[in-house]
């Protein structure tokens, strides 16, 4: 099998899974450079808009896993695939070589792209864009991607929401796919410029949506959905690399 080379943005931790299902995990991030979509709250222009694409470097997923491993002192973990949108470049050698080792791979990717390798995943968040984001959610891509992962994959939905038709669209969601764990998280405001990301965070804002979001789940009995800030917002604000 050729491996092909991979866009990465960055490599850190080892830290803590912020959000979703795996919320709280130790977890190595693999942050990837690229995306299709252009949200207007994006967190990670650095890994997505071409304008800093010389901070993304080809790397073979063996220099990968090199660097993964010495990161964890050699001791197995869950290696957190993100972006960007990671479906964008070929992992699939990656996570094939990792799972050799006894690592575990989780992605998201807001489901524009269906990936064969999905299926080698053992965790897959669809993170499909509401309305505040300035993006359109093509239902048929995000339903081959659910169809990708197969079984064995453990697939969430996971929908940040700024407002009412964020929420109703995540209701949309919750409606299409019953059978899937929703996580719904209140959004951050992020900084317009990649160097100001270590700037203080509007935590009354992301409080008061938290409250609001939560009240809108237990008044309307949404009881498949789980409602989980962004931990790492809580803990380092919008810095880089944690």
């Amino acid at each position: 099998m050729t491996l092909e080379t991979i866009r990465v943005n960055e490599i850190f931790g080892p830290t803590i899974q912020g959000e979703g299902a795996l919320i709280g995990q130790p977890t190595v991030f693999v942050r990837t450079g690229g995306c299709d979509y252009r949200c207007s709250w994006c967190d990670t222009l650095h890994a997505v808009d071409s304008a800093y694409r010389d901070e993304w470097h080809p790397m073979t997923p063996q220099a990968i896993m090199m660097q993964v491993e010495i990161l964890s002192g050699g001791k197995s973990l869950t290696i957190s695939l993100s972006g960007g949108n990671p479906a964008i470049q070929p992992l699939g050698g990656l996570i094939e070589l990792g799972r050799r080792e006894g690592y575990r791979f989780a992605l998201e990717t807001q489901g524009s792209l269906a990936r064969d390798w999905f299926k080698k995943l053992d965790v897959l968040t669809l993170s499909p864009k509401p309305p505040s984001s300035g993006m359109e959610t093509d239902w048929q891509k995000l339903a081959e991607c659910v169809e990708a992962a197969g079984p064995e994959t453990r697939t969430v939905m996971k929908v940040v929401i700024f407002d009412d038709a964020d929420y109703t669209y995540a209701r949309d969601v919750a409606a299409r796919y019953p059978e899937l764990r929703l996580y719904l998280q209140p959004g951050n405001h992020t900084p317009s410029h990649p160097q100001e990301a270590d700037s203080a965070i509007d935590m009354a804002g992301i409080m008061e949506r938290m409250r609001w979001l939560v009240e809108k789940v237990t008044t309307d009995k949404l009881y498949t959905a789980t409602v989980l800030p962004q931990l790492h917002t809580l803990i380092w604000g919008n810095l880089r690399g944690v």
